[in-house]
C-alpha cells in the first residue's frame, strides 16, 4: 500500500500584524511603461539604462494594450539582421505582447505566486478600473516573503 497524503483546506496566510497578504502590498506602482508609437530602438535603451526586463505598454489613457519584453526586442534583432530592415524603424505595437494576463490586486500574495509558477511569466499588470495601476514581479513575491516570519507559514486566522 502506497503513501497517502491529505491536504487539508488552506487557511489564508497573514502577517505579523494579523491583515492577509495582498498583491496591492507588494506591487510595484512607479513604472516604467512604453507607448505602442514608441520605436523599438528606444526601448531597448530604456530596458539596458533602468536594467528591467521588460514593461507595460499603456496608451493615451493609461490603459493596458500589451506588454514588451528583451525578448520581444531580441526577435526584432534577429528580424532586422535577417531581413536587413534598420533596427530604428521598428515600433513597439508592431512587437508587443497584445494578449496580456493581469493579476487582480485583491489577489493572496501566494495565490500569485502559485499563478507564477504555472505561468512561467516574469511579471504580471494589475489593472484597476481599466487602468494599470501596477506590476507584481517574482522579486516582488520574495521580498514579500521576506517580511515573514517563520510561524505565519502555518497561522490559524482567529475569527
Amino acid at each position: 500500500m502506497g503513501i497517502k497524503s491529505f491536504q487539508g483546506a488552506r487557511k489564508q496566510q497573514t502577517n505579523a500584524q494579523g491583515n492577509v497578504l495582498k498583491v496591492r502590498d507588494y506591487m510595484s506602482t512607479n513604472l516604467i511603461t512604453f507607448r505602442p508609437d514608441e520605436k523599438i530602438h528606444s526601448v531597448v535603451e530604456a530596458i539596458i539604462k533602468n536594467k528591467i526586463s521588460g514593461g507595460p505598454v499603456v496608451n493615451d489613457k493609461n490603459e493596458l494594450v500589451g506588454i514588451i519584453s528583451e525578448g520581444d526586442c531580441l526577435k526584432q534583432l534577429s528580424d532586422s539582421r535577417y531581413y536587413n530592415m534598420p533596427l530604428e524603424e521598428d515600433l513597439v505595437e508592431k512587437r508587443m505582447a497584445k494578449d496580456v494576463e493581469t493579476i487582480d490586486g485583491n489577489m493572496d500574495i501566494f495565490d500569485a505566486a502559485n499563478k507564477f509558477l504555472n505561468s512561467k511569466l516574469r511579471r504580471f499588470p494589475i489593472v484597476e478600473n481599466g487602468k494599470l495601476i501596477g506590476q507584481i514581479s517574482q522579486k516582488d513575491i520574495l521580498k514579500a516573503s521576506l517580511e515573514l516570519k517563520s510561524e505565519n507559514w502555518n497561522n490559524k486566522i482567529k475569527g
